[in-house]
């Protein structure tokens, strides 16, 4: 029971910290959030919010002076890969970056080998990644409600891992990618429109420190 009171006052610490900090800057806020909170909140907030995204990043979250130091190497990447992949829908969250693509811009309808356009888009994305190294990169697959619920699990699974083949077949080192699929259990969008189911059938590239940077970081911000 202390916990379940705990996990509550959490999650409602969290959403009291956004709300009154819409003034505030990505790098302050993945900060605050980082230090108020944790990996255990940051799970709680993603999937209460259906944003997996979300919730992945802000569990890993380093926090205090060290996460607004990441926080703001991740505003300057960010702002890269929006200027170098307009394609792409590109979001700060916390102390990472989530970086969207429409399954349209990758893939065929109901098909996991990448188009030529895909390819074109993705290497814009790895020349951006290569220049960033310390970070991490998890590949999410995602689809929309239409068909079972095996067969969008194992289509979000394959794109993904088509998606990572491609980045380390393009020198992005392989220690620094992990996949999921969650076929249609995290929509983002409304599934009862044509416009919302298109948008659900998406990957997701989410970039968050890894231990060098945060180990930098640490330094830098003890200096």
């Amino acid at each position: 029971m202390k916990k379940l009171r705990l996990s509550l006052v959490m999650v409602l610490s969290a959403f009291l910290i956004i709300a009154g900090c819409a003034s505030w800057n990505k790098t302050q806020k993945g900060a605050v959030v980082g230090t108020a909170a944790g990996g255990a909140m940051g799970a709680v907030i993603g999937n209460a919010a259906g944003n997996t995204a979300m919730g992945a990043i802000i569990g890993a979250a380093v926090g205090g002076t060290a996460g607004a130091v990441i926080g703001h190497q991740m505003d300057k990447q960010a702002e890269e890969i929006a200027k170098t992949v307009p394609d792409a829908k590109v979001e700060r969250v916390g102390e990472g970056i989530v970086v969207e693509f429409n399954s349209n811009v990758l893939f065929g309808f109901d098909k996991s080998n990448l188009s030529d356009d895909a390819k074109i888009n993705l290497d814009k994305l790895v020349k951006v990644l290569n220049a960033y190294p310390d970070t991490n990169i998890e590949v999410q697959g995602h689809t929309d409600s239409k068909g079972s619920v095996s067969y969008n699990q194992n289509l979000s699974e394959t794109r993904a891992e088509g998606v990572s083949s491609y980045l380390k077949n393009k020198n992005i080192n392989a220690s620094r990618i992990t996949i999921k699929g969650f076929g249609e259990s995290v929509p983002k969008y409304d599934n009862e429109t044509a416009d919302g189911r298109t948008q659900n059938r998406r990957v997701e590239f989410l970039i968050t420190a890894n231990e060098k940077m945060i180990e930098d970081a640490r330094k830098e911000a003890s200096n």
